[in-house]
């Protein structure tokens, strides 16, 4: 994805980069055998991992166990630092529905060996992102149904109300360790209900007022 833009406030931005939240449903840290976080887990993917909708996951030879994590994902639309919590929405142009997809058995040998998860993240094609809708048009960002479907069948569904950590309380974290640029995407965190794709599977996006975001898969 070279550029992507805000159709209604007619503004165009370079991805710059994905901040992505890790255990930020509870219920989904518990699937996966974690301990729910007292602060916010950050990780980062590359640019290069993004792909609109429309496009295919590509699943790479060196993993057989690629999972979906449909999230919320923040579109960063001007500079700061150290933003206080309180004005922290005012950064945010827009949002958009986007897997964060993740090669699990890679992350797991990872885990086991205390490795970061760069690999098992930041594979070409692992950061599949739907169309954005201006930040003013989403009444509230605390109150979103989130869901996928592969398929056509339902395998994930949550509500941004279940966020451990807030969109505010993330976007003013992640600017006490990382100065946000315009362009930079947080993708804040999945709930319960992740697990594999396949080639041939058909995965469809949505968070309520948002415009949903198709993605194929297929083998390198």
């Amino acid at each position: 994805m070279e550029e992507f833009r805000i159709s209604e406030q007619g503004m165009s931005y370079r991805p710059g980069k994905l901040l992505c939240i890790g255990r930020n449903y509870a219920k989904h840290a518990k699937e996966l055998g974690n301990e729910v976080p007292e602060s916010p887990m950050v990780f980062l993917k590359p640019s290069s991992a993004l792909i609109p909708s429309g496009a295919h996951i590509v699943i790479p030879k060196m993993s057989n166990d690629v999972h979906h994590e449909v999230e919320l994902v923040c579109l960063i639309g001007k500079k700061g630092k150290d933003i206080p919590v309180e004005v922290a929405m005012d950064y945010i142009a827009g949002y958009a529905v986007g897997l964060d997809m993740t090669a699990r058995d890679i992350q797991n040998q990872a885990k086991a060996k205390s490795h970061p998860w760069s690999v098992a993240k930041g594979f070409d094609t692992f950061a599949p992102l739907g169309p954005f809708v201006s930040s003013q048009s989403v009444n509230d960002v605390a109150d979103l149904t989130i869901e996928l479907r592969i398929n056509g069948e339902l395998r994930q569904s949550g509500n941004t109300q279940d966020m451990i950590f807030s969109v505010a309380e993330l976007v003013s974290w992640c600017s006490s360790i990382f100065t946000l640029e315009p362009g930079d995407l947080l993708y804040t965190g999945t709930p319960e209900g992740v697990g594999p794709v396949a080639p041939g599977d058909v995965l469809v996006a949505t968070i309520a007022g948002i415009p949903e975001l198709t993605v194929g898969v297929k083998n390198a």
